[in-house]
């Protein structure tokens, strides 16, 4: 299930670089995370829906790629961005 427009929007201009950034590391971790979220309390309540259990685990995936590169090239954002959605950090 998508994230409705007020909603993206609102993480966009939480965590954007500057005014037209819609697509950066930050951005799209924000984004992914609020998915994620969606999706794990969607399969708390419907625990045979495996089709949504794969599509969470590619999200998941998404999300590591892009903080393992945001933590290999520019660190103290990257210690920004995972305390700002309290995310775990290895």
């Amino acid at each position: 299930m998508p994230l409705d427009k007020e909603t993206k929007t609102k993480i966009i201009e939480d965590f954007h670089r500057h005014d037209k950034d819609t697509g950066s590391p930050e951005v799209q971790v924000a984004i992914l995370t609020r998915r994620i979220n969606q999706l794990t309390d969607h399969l708390r309540a419907n625990k045979h829906d495996e089709s949504c259990r794969r599509g969470l685990l590619k999200l998941v995936g998404r999300r590591r790629r892009l903080l393992a590169y945001l933590r290999r090239t520019e660190y103290q954002r990257y210690l920004t961005l995972t305390d700002e959605l309290k995310l775990r950090r290895k």
